[in-house]
């Protein structure tokens, strides 16, 4: 693969002739997956968090605590892990948009979102993670539940670390995520947050 000069507007090098055009559409869009390394959670800025957690952050524990939720509803902890992971990607578009700010932009549903991210794919890979976000959104299926439990779950355990921190104002958050929790053992988990501390880990 040869490169020409930087362009102009991107200050990036323009590819003469791609070969392998799934594998250079893949690494398009897992370099733009990258960017939800660098986005914020713009919410917590409201609560006086200056450097909050970023989305791919709150993405990895939300796959995480939708496998153990599925583990224990009965479900497929790896296909309730997989919708976790792709439940926020559309932010790279979008950036993550506070509930205070929804009622005020119109924007497009996450399924056409990833319906353009995924477009220089592989037939079998855009159709896997197109399938995923639909199935998230749909909330049709147990895994779809137990990663927005999950979801959920994240939220309301970011929030009380951040008043282990000393940020006060993040009960809303605590409160509005528990209530919105419908599986049993995400119900549970949930109560146990709010009582175990952060770094009860470290006494194990």
């Amino acid at each position: 693969m040869q490169y020409n000069s930087l362009t102009a507007d991107e200050g990036t090098p323009v590819a003469d002739d791609i070969t392998d055009k799934d594998a250079a559409g893949t690494i398009a869009f897992a370099y733009e997956m990258g960017v939800l390394k660098r986005l914020r959670r713009a919410g917590w800025w409201h609560a006086g968090v200056r450097d909050p957690e970023s989305v791919a952050e709150h993405s990895l524990r939300v796959a995480q605590l939708a496998a153990l939720i599925a583990a224990e509803e009965g479900a497929d902890p790896a296909r309730a892990a997989y919708l976790g992971m792709w439940h926020d990607s559309q932010e790279t578009r979008i950036g993550d948009i506070p509930h205070s700010a929804r009622p005020y932009v119109e924007v497009a549903s996450n399924e056409r979102i990833t319906e353009d991210q995924v477009a220089g794919l592989p037939d079998n890979a855009a159709k896997s993670i197109r399938e995923a976000v639909t199935e998230y959104e749909a909330q049709d299926s147990l895994e779809a539940r137990c990663a927005k439990d999950a979801d959920r779950l994240e939220c309301l355990m970011q929030a009380v670390e951040y008043r282990e921190y000393g940020y006060t104002r993040v009960d809303g958050w605590i409160e509005s995520s528990r209530a919105k929790i419908q599986t049993p053992f995400g119900k549970r988990l949930a109560e146990a947050a709010l009582s175990v501390s952060p770094l009860a880990w470290r006494n194990r």
